[in-house]
């Protein structure tokens, strides 16, 4: 009786990749179900459809009006002030109502950094009553 020994291992001619396609797709299928769950996280305060209750004697609110021209100058309430000018007086009307209200108004030629400059500084300020205003 002769004996083989295999002083040399065979070599693995194939792969068999079935069990690993199957772990691919459970986990593409985990990570598209996860997914939209992680992503909902956007808090939004939407319009109601019920219209708020008339107080006849109560004041209409005050809203200050925040234009900036293409060349950048801003004007608060028709006048002309500086950014710093801006904040410090927005301030001041913020701690006399804290209910603020502001409508920022931007020409079409204006640079975005303006703009995004005048939002930065309601954001600062904590005035959440903001419009904007287009022709």
């Amino acid at each position: 009786m002769k004996k083989t020994t295999r002083s040399h291992h065979g070599t693995l001619n194939e792969l068999n990749i079935t069990p690993l396609l199957d772990l691919v797709f459970v986990l593409l299928v985990i990570f598209i179900i996860t997914t939209p769950q992680l992503m909902n996280n956007l808090e939004m305060t939407l319009p109601s459809s019920q219209v708020p209750p008339v107080v006849p004697d109560a004041p209409k609110p005050e809203i200050n009006r925040i234009q900036v021209d293409r060349k950048g100058v801003i004007r608060l309430n028709q006048t002309v002030v500086t950014l710093v000018e801006l904040k410090s007086r927005l301030e001041a009307r913020k701690r006399a109502a804290t209910d603020l209200a502001v409508v920022v108004k931007g020409s079409d030629e204006t640079d975005y950094q303006n703009m995004i400059s005048i939002l930065d500084v309601l954001q600062q300020l904590e005035i959440t009553k903001i419009g904007l205003a287009t022709d």
